[in-house]
């Protein structure tokens, strides 16, 4: 980029629909959803092109997993990671994921760098623009679009302009910043260290944690030899930058798990604070926020990075029909009324996990112990929890008097020429119909499929696997009244 470098959006110029800034997974998805979907999007990125392996985030939850089938991409990251049956909380208490009714009924533990490396592999072949080593300085928007001012390392500053800018740049994002929202919240947890180790000895478990009243640690595989260990100690509260060496890590590990598994050369170490913090609206005029740019959680319960997803995987296909011209702008608004609450929800999971965890006092350990005995006990309370955790059990609001499956995730059915999440990676509306209907002039945003059962409603998937639209035996006229609402008239 030399000098000021101009990109105009494509209804005023030639150039790109929409920008994404940050390239984590959750950018990353986002952007390769528009470029599949026929949508010229730029990715802004403020690193150099190198994908680090010191990433946070270990776990892929089964709705998450289920959106990367939807993309082709889910049999291959399965294969890489290790699927694991249950999930620990509080020492003793099993949620068991074999029940969920879903293809992938565990969590899969794989490093993020894992996931991101196939989602740019994907974004690269549906022809997303990469902009590496380039910073956001600033933006403004007006009645046709929003101008990014950015500035390259070592090169004048610039600007780039588009139609739409979505920031997914993270807790810090200067997307956010540039717009003026605040991120109102707090710091949960100081001091929480972080070591990527090898061990002298192999854990029992593929994911091994515990939490006593001073102390927790966290056990991950990389699959390379290293571990990743998380911990905490209630006595050691210093700030950040306070050196870190690999004694404190293996004390930690004492206090939590009864031993250090024999903790050796350490090839990293940090110390940082986890915060809780969601901003008040994820979508201010043309500019959007997703991922950690518009929420921040507790590491407990592994949601983060899962969450960022889902939310891109809702917004993509918005953005895209309403930029081709087959839905109203409106349809924007609806990603603020179905995210913000998940997301909300999310971070009092997560903190409440996180709190639980390290009570001390008789009233908050009396309390644990009584929730345990509760999930321990009660069916419906541990697969809701799970539901909640793996993200399949979230649903969006349904207008009144519609359809009970409007707005439910529908799972991965059975249909006569495969199946659901093989259908939607076309990045299309679905129709599910007993009867035949001709998708004549929606090819490029509709896929019509039938049953493999005897089943008699019709029902219409959404791109991110939600039910948009469905009637018990509706006729010709109904079915096209919502395929004009939802995906444009033919």
């Amino acid at each position: 980029m030399t000098g000021k470098t101009r990109t105009t959006a494509s209804g005023t110029g030639t150039g790109t629909d929409v920008i994404v800034v940050g390239s984590g997974p959750t950018g990353l998805l986002l952007a390769g959803d528009l470029a599949t979907a026929g949508v010229p999007v730029t990715l802004v990125e403020k690193r150099p092109h190198k994908i680090s392996n010191l990433s946070r985030a270990f776990v892929l939850h089964a709705r998450t997993l289920e959106q990367l089938d939807a993309r082709g991409l889910a049999d291959d990251l399965e294969a890489k990671g290790q699927p694991l049956s249950d999930i620990r909380l509080f020492g003793r208490l099993s949620v068991g994921l074999d029940s969920l009714p879903s293809r992938f009924n565990h969590l899969l533990v794989l490093p993020q760098y894992e996931v991101e490396k196939a989602l740019e592999r994907r974004a690269v072949e549906a022809g997303v623009r990469f902009v590496y080593d380039t910073e956001v300085t600033g933006l403004s928007q007006d009645a046709d679009g929003v101008t990014l001012h950015v500035r390259r390392a070592g090169d004048e500053p610039g600007e780039l302009r588009a139609a739409h800018v979505v920031g997914a740049d993270g807790m810090r994002s200067a997307v956010r910043q540039a717009i003026g929202l605040p991120f109102p919240g707090k710091s949960v947890i100081r001091s929480v260290v972080l070591a990527d180790v090898r061990l002298d000895e192999k854990p029992e478990q593929v994911l091994t944690a515990n939490a006593v009243g001073d102390a927790f640690c966290f056990i991950a595989p990389f699959g390379d030899g290293y571990y990743r260990v998380i911990g905490w100690h209630r006595g050691r509260n210093v700030p950040d930058g306070t050196p870190l060496d690999l004694d404190e890590v293996k004390e930690i590990a004492r206090l939590a798990l009864g031993r250090d598994y024999g903790m050796r050369d350490a090839r990293w170490m940090s110390r940082f604070h986890s915060d809780e913090r969601q901003a008040p609206a994820y979508r201010v005029g043309r500019v959007f926020l997703a991922g950690d740019a518009a929420h921040v959680h507790t590491p407990a319960g592994g949601q983060g990075m899962n969450t960022g997803m889902q939310d891109a995987a809702n917004l993509s296909w918005k953005l895209a029909a309403v930029l081709r011209g087959h839905a109203d702008p409106a349809l924007l608004d609806t990603y603020q009324s179905e995210r913000h609450p998940v997301g909300k929800a999310v971070l009092r999971s997560s903190g409440g996990i996180v709190r639980l965890a390290m009570a001390k006092h008789p009233w908050t350990l009396a309390l644990r112990a009584a929730l345990t005995t509760f999930l321990d006990h009660v069916g419906p309370a541990r697969r809701r929890a799970a539901g909640r955790i793996t993200g399949i059990g979230y649903a969006y609001a349904a207008p009144r008097g519609a359809h009970a499956l409007v707005g439910k995730r529908i799972p991965d059915v059975t249909l006569t020429t495969g199946r659901l999440y093989e259908a939607l990676r076309g990045g299309r509306f679905v129709l599910i119909t007993p009867q035949p209907y001709e998708a004549d002039g929606r090819k490029d945003r509709l896929t019509v499929e039938h049953w493999a059962s005897g089943r008699r409603t019709t029902v219409l998937v959404r791109p991110d696997g939600y039910v948009a639209w469905a009637a018990e035996m509706p006729d010709t006229a109904q079915i096209e009244a919502a395929l004009v609402s939802w995906t444009g008239r033919s």
